[in-house]
C-alpha cells in the first residue's frame, strides 16, 4: 500500500442528520455512564485533525470513536486509524460506516472492541496493526484523565496527543505550578510531555449538548533532547518505570491535603516529618512550600533523592 492516496481521500463526514439517523438505526441513546457525547459538526472534527498536525505517516489511536465523526476526518489524513470502542453496537457499525462514507480509506481502518483502560500493546500486535504514533480522540468525559495517562504510558511510540475533554479538565491538565487549578493531573501529564491548551470547543457541536464547553489539550512527548530532566542519573537498579511510580505517588500525597506544607503532607509518605524535610532539602525544595508550587521536574528531583536513599516503600513500586 502506498500513501499517495491519503492526501486526496475525502470522506463524507457526518452531520447532525446523519448522526441522529445512525443512532436511531442502532437504537442508541447517548449515556452519561459511558461519557457519550457525539460530535455532529464536520468543521469541528476537521479543526481537531488540523490541531493534531498528524500527517500521512502517522498511525493514529482513537479512543471512543462513537458513531465515527472524528474517525472519518482522521482517515482523510492519517496512514492508519485504530479505534477502540467499548460499546459493541458502535464497534460493529464503524467498519460499515467507514466503507460507506470513506471507501478508499477502509483498508486503513481497524476497530478494537475493548475498554480503553485495559488496552495493551498486544492488542495491536495480535491484529498486526502498527503501533500508534499519535493519540487523537474525543475522550469519554467520565474517564478522560485515566484513559489518557494509561495510553501514553502503555504506548511509548505515541509522540503527540490531541484530545478533547471537558473544559475544566483541559484547564487542569495544562495548568502551571502555582495556579489554583494545578494539581495531580497537571503533574502526571507533564511527566510525559509538554502540555498545552489548543482550543475551546462549544457545547452546540455535540449531541446531546453537554452542560459545559470542551477543551482541546495537546501533549508533545518529551524526547531525550527536550525532557527537562535526565534519565541517565537514576540510582543503580532503578529504571524509568520505577521513577514514574515514585513521582506519581509523591504527587498524590502532596495534593491529598493541598493546604499543608510539603513537610506535613509527605510526613506519612516518608517515615516522619523530619525525614520528609531532609529529603526535600537535599532535593533543593523548601519544606515549607506547598505541592502546588512544584513543577513535574521538581517532583522528579524529589523522587530521585528518595530512590537514592532507599526511602521508597515497596508497595509504591509494585
Amino acid at each position: 500500500m502506498t500513501d499517495s492516496h491519503v492526501d486526496t481521500a475525502q470522506a463524507h463526514l457526518l452531520g447532525p442528520v446523519q448522526v441522529r439517523e445512525l443512532a436511531e438505526e442502532l437504537d442508541i441513546s447517548p449515556t452519561k455512564k459511558l461519557g457519550q457525547n457525539f460530535v455532529h459538526d464536520p468543521n469541528t472534527v476537521r479543526k481537531i485533525v488540523a490541531a493534531s498536525e498528524i500527517t500521512a505517516s502517522d498511525d493514529v489511536l482513537e479512543i471512543g470513536p462513537g458513531l465515527g465523526s472524528l474517525t472519518l476526518a482522521l482517515l482523510e489524513t492519517a496512514h492508519t486509524v485504530t479505534a477502540v470502542e467499548i460499546d459493541r453496537r458502535l464497534a460493529d457499525k464503524l467498519p460499515e460506516t467507514v466503507s460507506t462514507r470513506a471507501e478508499p480509506c477502509a483498508a486503513r481502518f481497524h476497530v478494537i472492541l475493548k475498554d480503553a483502560l485495559k488496552l495493551q500493546r498486544c492488542d495491536f500486535d495480535n491484529a498486526k496493526r502498527p503501533l500508534p504514533s499519535a493519540l487523537v480522540a474525543n475522550l469519554p468525559y467520565n474517564v478522560s484523565v485515566p484513559v489518557l495517562l494509561h495510553c501514553v504510558e502503555e504506548f511509548k511510540t505515541i509522540r503527540r496527543v490531541l484530545v478533547m475533554v471537558q473544559r475544566e479538565v483541559a484547564d487542569r491538565l495544562a495548568a502551571e505550578p502555582g495556579s489554583k487549578i494545578y494539581g495531580v493531573p497537571s503533574v502526571k501529564a507533564g511527566y510525559y510531555g509538554n502540555v498545552s491548551r489548543a482550543a475551546t470547543i462549544g457545547k452546540n457541536v455535540f449531541w446531546p449538548a453537554p452542560k459545559i464547553d470542551s477543551g482541546l489539550v495537546r501533549i508533545d512527548r518529551w524526547t531525550d533532547q527536550t525532557r527537562p530532566w535526565s534519565l541517565t542519573d537514576l540510582p543503580k537498579g532503578t529504571g524509568e518505570s520505577e521513577l514514574r511510580a515514585v513521582v506519581f505517588s509523591l504527587a498524590d500525597a502532596a495534593f491529598l491535603q493541598r493546604r499543608k506544607t510539603l513537610r506535613a503532607a509527605l510526613s506519612s509518605w516518608f517515615s516522619s516529618g523530619s525525614q520528609a524535610e531532609g529529603v526535600l532539602v537535599e532535593a533543593g525544595i523548601d519544606p515549607k512550600q506547598r505541592g502546588e508550587k512544584l513543577s513535574t521536574a521538581d517532583f522528579v528531583r524529589l523522587a530521585k533523592v528518595a530512590l537514592k536513599n532507599n526511602l521508597v516503600a515497596g508497595e509504591v513500586l509494585r
